[in-house]
């Protein structure tokens, strides 16, 4: 191993991440700390580490959330993954056993030396083993190529817009139309009725 590979440590607990620190040797490993959620995915988005230790209990962003949003990440969901907590029963009431089906690995709160080093070698093998297909294929292109939704041109909404009220127009003109039409209808019936009546007074 070079000393190139990073591992970011997110907890908020400071004894946590020396130890993690002092159990890894600097000639291998190059060791980043993050005290929150948010700071931790920032370094995880920035640092792109070659794994990340997750305390699953975190101030401002829970470690689940920080989990989620890796695992969505397409340039980030095939880092190795470490799981810590001080209970498993707080990580597998968020995430189902077994958690290696998740591809990703759980260690208890506090652990040794050798625990450390078989939890990032599980790790890093589960992390390979992640199909290519585990995230949905890449959404159509959009506007700008910057995720955003693509927008309609002002003056096609505009003209949309026009087309509309024409269109309600045009429904409520067709309904004075069958409303006049029923009115013509009852008048002719009535003036039917007066000339037969007038007739028949004529004749008679």
């Amino acid at each position: 191993m070079s000393a190139s590979r990073k591992v970011l440590v997110i907890d908020d607990s400071r004894t946590i991440r020396n130890m993690v620190k002092g159990m890894l040797p600097a000639a291998n490993f190059e060791v980043l700390e993050a005290a929150d959620g948010v700071a931790g995915l920032s370094a995880v988005e920035r640092e792109k580490p070659w794994l990340i230790m997750l305390d699953f209990i975190l101030p401002k962003m829970s470690g689940y959330e920080v989990y989620e949003n890796i695992r969505k990440n397409r340039e980030l969901y095939r880092i190795p993954l470490v799981l810590m907590s001080g209970k498993k029963e707080e990580v597998t009431s968020k995430i189902s056993e077994p958690l290696e089906s998740h591809y990703l690995v759980f260690i208890e709160k506090p652990f040794d030396k050798d625990k450390l080093a078989a939890a990032i070698k599980r790790a890093y093998d589960l992390a390979n083993q992640i199909p290519n297909d585990y995230l949905p294929a890449e959404p159509v292109a959009v506007a700008a190529g910057n995720g955003a939704a693509p927008t309609l041109d002002p003056a096609l909404l505009s003209r949309i817009e026009e087309l509309e009220i024409k269109l309600h127009q045009t429904e409520d003109l067709e309904k004075r139309l069958k409303a006049l039409e029923q009115q013509t209808a009852i008048q002719a019936k009535q003036i039917q009725q007066l000339v037969a009546f007038i007739k028949q007074k004529l004749g008679g």
